[in-house]
């Protein structure tokens, strides 16, 4: 069974930090992302690495956010500093089954995560 859980969610006030991480059980994988769904808006792209580490990133995140994994560990992180309230989402793990190519677009990963909340107060 493939399974992605994402987990280090929490309440951090404007300007804290906070690292995501994104275990993969079942199989490996090449391209991995992380996507953020905001209430009541579209789960939007938030930063993508490829199994040897070629990152790309929305713009509203280039550096604050930091993409990293590790392959041996089957582990993806999302470090985040300098978070702003407009971070607050739900925030998914995504994995592509065969390419290794990043995407900005959710329809190109075949799995998900549950999802893990990031809440930033003003």
């Amino acid at each position: 069974q493939v399974l992605l859980v994402e987990s280090g969610g929490g309440l951090v006030q404007a300007g804290g930090s906070l690292r995501l991480s994104c275990v993969a059980s079942g199989r490996t994988f090449s391209a991995m992302a992380w996507f953020r769904r905001a209430p009541g808006k579209e789960r939007q792209f938030v930063a993508a690495i490829s199994w040897s580490g070629i990152t790309r990133y929305q713009d509203s995140v280039t550096g604050r956010f930091t993409i990293s994994r590790d392959n041996a560990k089957n582990t993806m992180y999302l470090q985040m500093n300098n978070l702003k309230p407009e971070d607050t989402a739900v925030y998914h793990c995504a994995a592509r089954s065969t390419n290794a190519r990043t995407s900005v677009y959710e329809y190109d990963y075949d799995y998900w995560g549950q999802g893990t909340q990031v809440t930033v107060t003003s």
